[in-house]
């Protein structure tokens, strides 16, 4: 059994709609995954939108889904940490720098070539020295920050866009958005899986 955790801000809208889709996608593949999601900003207990939770019943996604901050205890027990943005996964690292490695974006992990790849886990592997040495009171070298910045210029966005506040026609873009990169996703894992 795969343990996974959707990361988004408030867990209101994306990783709750990754969440429920993810579980159902994987259950009509009979796949065993635990899937759970959590926000960088949430508040313990809110319930999801009501787009996204017109968008799940629209799919015959059913079950209650509040919101749950992200904490060490999510952190330890998922295998694969996905997030709905750059910056949500740059936040994972900085607080829990030992889940560097089990921590991607969803669009990244899902399908970015080999060379998007490799400068990814550079680029991870700067922003976890960087968080040490700041922790330590050092400083980043200023070769290093260059490296940063050409790093970040180079990579393509793997964000999902964010449709809080919008429009039911918004979260169903997004809905659209995340299930294309599920899809993929399961693939990737059941490749791996053989």
């Amino acid at each position: 059994m795969t343990n996974i955790l959707f990361l988004c801000t408030g867990n209101t809208c994306r990783s709750p709609m990754a969440e429920g889709m993810l579980r159902k996608l994987a259950a009509g593949r009979s796949m065993k995954l635990e899937v759970r999601s959590a926000g960088v900003a949430a508040v313990e207990g809110m319930p999801i939108s009501r787009h996204a939770q017109a968008v799940l019943r629209d799919q015959s996604i059913e079950g209650e889904f509040t919101s749950k901050p992200l904490s060490r205890e999510l952190v330890a027990w998922a295998d694969l940490i996905l997030t709905l943005t750059q910056s949500h996964k740059q936040f994972a690292i900085s607080r829990f720098p030992e889940a560097a490695d089990k921590v991607h974006t969803l669009k990244e992990f899902a399908g970015a070539d080999e060379q998007v790849m490799q400068d990814l886990q550079e680029l991870d592997r700067l922003y976890v020295s960087a968080e040490l040495t700041r922790s330590l009171g050092g400083a980043q070298s200023s070769q290093e920050r260059e490296r940063l910045i050409e790093l970040r210029q180079r990579i393509p966005s793997f964000d999902i866009s964010d449709p809080y506040g919008g429009s039911l026609e918004d979260y169903e873009a997004t809905a659209a958005e995340i299930r294309t990169a599920l899809f993929r996703l399961l693939d990737k894992l059941e490749g791996e899986a053989r």
